[in-house]
């Protein structure tokens, strides 16, 4: 199985600044660059843990999308290979936008079926193991109100992720972006399970409002077109790393945890 890991963003709310953030040294630096998935959680990158859980759900193969400057990734790498999976740089030429990054990568998944997912989020292994095990398209649908509970996102920012409609059958109808919250509402944490007729979507989409190429507005186009992806009853916790502000209670989530990419 392979993963597609998105981390080519220009980090902007991560370089942000916020007076409140405990930081280290090593992770302003990080911030200051963008850098999200290389912030030291512990003496680790996050993306080691990000990894790892992708190797505990099976994956063996994993894609990394980057900017065409990945030095300082490369180099970690090329230092400490990861053993249970294959990593590869996926260069995103310009960022514009997660269905372009997707795109980007249609020459490294060769046809085959695979995963994507942010680079600033830890999915849980159980979700990821389900969506891997699928033989279909799908996505896991996550419990908002649950998110809340176990995660380390308030429910202000829950408002940002996009909620879904699934159909009595178990399938996805439709996407709405920055919806308001009801009981029983359904989370898309932009994680999914493609194959190759995802392409043809992330080409097609229009532009967002603001100025890129969003993988949500893709699959909805997608589906609208006949695909049918599978949505998978989901819990979290999911972990999300994108502002300085979260790296204290990731690390402390994360503290005794020892990744093994």
């Amino acid at each position: 199985m392979r993963a597609l890991v998105l981390a080519r963003g220009l980090g902007t709310r991560m370089r942000r600044g916020d007076g409140d953030a405990a930081l280290t040294a090593a992770q302003r630096r990080a911030a200051d660059a963008g850098l999200k998935a290389l912030m030291p959680i512990g003496d680790r990158p996050f993306l080691d843990y990000v990894l790892s859980s992708l190797a505990d759900a099976g994956v063996t193969r994993v894609g990394l999308v980057v900017a065409p400057d990945h030095a300082a990734a490369a180099a970690h790498y090329a230092a400490n290979p990861p053993a249970r999976v294959t990593l590869e740089f996926v260069v995103q030429p310009e960022p514009r936008g997660t269905a372009d990054a997707v795109l980007a990568a249609q020459p490294w998944t060769e046809g085959h079926p695979f995963l994507v997912m942010n680079g600033d989020n830890l999915y849980p292994v159980p979700a990821l193991a389900a969506l891997a095990s699928l033989e279909e398209p799908g996505l896991p649908a996550f419990d908002a109100d649950d998110l809340v509970r176990t995660s380390n996102i308030p429910a202000e920012r829950i408002r940002a992720f996009a909620l879904i409609a699934v159909d009595d059958r178990g399938y996805l109808t439709g996407i709405v972006e920055k919806p308001a919250l009801a009981a029983n509402t359904l989370v898309s944490m932009n994680v999914w399970r493609f194959d190759a007729r995802i392409f043809d979507a992330c080409r097609d989409v229009p532009q967002s409002p603001r100025g890129e190429y969003e993988l949500p507005e893709a699959v909805g186009l997608a589906v609208r077109r006949g695909l049918l992806l599978r949505a998978i009853p989901a819990v979290g916790p999911v972990l999300d790393l994108s502002r300085r502000a979260d790296a204290a209670d990731v690390e402390r989530r994360l503290a005794g945890v020892e990744p093994r990419p």
